[in-house]
């Protein structure tokens, strides 16, 4: 019978906890880093947030993004952004809001005249300075939501420390993909949101698996110290985390580097997200409880002096 095939240890004994503190000091830098860009710099809002128009054409065959994108640059629209729609032959074109009280239907006409004469256009819609305006203001609150209700769920399913170790795992990891946007001027739209989104899912998974090691452990070993149970912990689920953000991070980085330049902004936010996420799970949201004096449940004493007994 074959057995399986060990890639990594099963318990690297590596001390986590001595390296807490270099560890804070990268977060805090990537945090301190990030914000100081997001304050001083801002970001490169998108269509989505700014106001501006959407159309979808389609043309007589495949499109091609490469030409149209410099044709359609050249007319000096400000942010243009091309995407398919369902086919090759489906096309949005995105442009930013313009300036005058015809600048819009001017700056469509422009796109009219510079595409191919049989172009079928479907749909226009215009998106008002207002409307992005709300949207900012939806995204932030998804945002904080997706925490608030992680947050709670940790708090029930652990302790508050936990919970509260969590969200502070999370923020970094939000606060990091801002970073990412401002640093290298991505257009923020709602891929990101849905990029900051899919990154705090990413990371409370992990953490939730680390948690659950460090609470099991946490009966199991009632005497021994609380930093030499984390170090146990996140050392016997250090190889699961490892394999399964390495297998998403293939399948992301194929996504980057073949998927073309539509799917490669859409993506490149998510693979920096699971790379943080996961250094977050394992770093700082265990290390950080050393920060907290907490205990295990008297159920889950009970529990443990229970299955003890009965020789579980």
């Amino acid at each position: 019978m074959l057995k399986g095939l060990k890639v990594l240890p099963t318990n690297p004994k590596i001390n986590f906890m001595g390296l807490r503190f270099v560890t804070y000091a990268i977060s805090a830098l990537i945090v301190l880093g990030s914000l100081g860009f997001f304050f001083f710099k801002g970001l490169s809002y998108g269509i989505d947030f700014k106001g501006g128009t959407m159309s979808q054409i389609r043309t007589p065959g495949p499109a091609n993004l490469a030409k149209m994108r410099a044709d359609l640059s050249a007319l000096n629209l400000g942010n243009v952004a091309l995407q398919e729609f369902g086919s090759p032959q489906d096309i949005l074109i995105r442009i930013e809001q313009q300036g005058g009280d015809n600048g819009q239907l001017q700056a469509i006409e422009r796109i009219k005249g510079t595409l191919e004469a049989d172009t079928e256009y479907r749909r226009t819609e215009t998106v008002g300075p207002t409307v992005g305006a709300e949207m900012v203001s939806n995204s932030i609150q998804a945002i904080l939501w997706a925490l608030v209700a992680m947050l709670i769920y940790i708090w029930l399913r652990f302790e508050w420390q936990f919970g509260l170790c969590a969200i502070l795992a999370l923020a970094h990891d939000a606060v990091s993909i801002l970073g990412l946007y401002s640093v290298f001027g991505l257009e923020f739209n709602l891929t990101a949101i849905v990029a900051i989104l899919i990154t705090i899912g990413y990371s409370i998974n992990d953490t939730v698996v680390i948690y659950d090691r460090v609470r099991e452990n946490l009966r199991k070993f009632k005497k021994m110290e609380l930093g030499t149970v984390l170090n146990l912990s996140i050392n016997e689920t250090l190889g699961r985390t490892i394999l399964t953000s390495s297998s998403t991070l293939l399948a992301l980085f194929a996504l980057y580097y073949w998927g073309g330049e539509v799917i490669a902004h859409y993506s490149l936010p998510i693979l920096v997200g699971v790379a943080v996420g996961t250094y977050s799970s394992i770093f700082l949201a265990a290390p950080l409880l050393l920060s907290f004096n907490f205990k295990v449940r008297e159920e889950d004493e009970k529990k443990v002096e229970f299955q003890n007994d009965v020789g579980v």
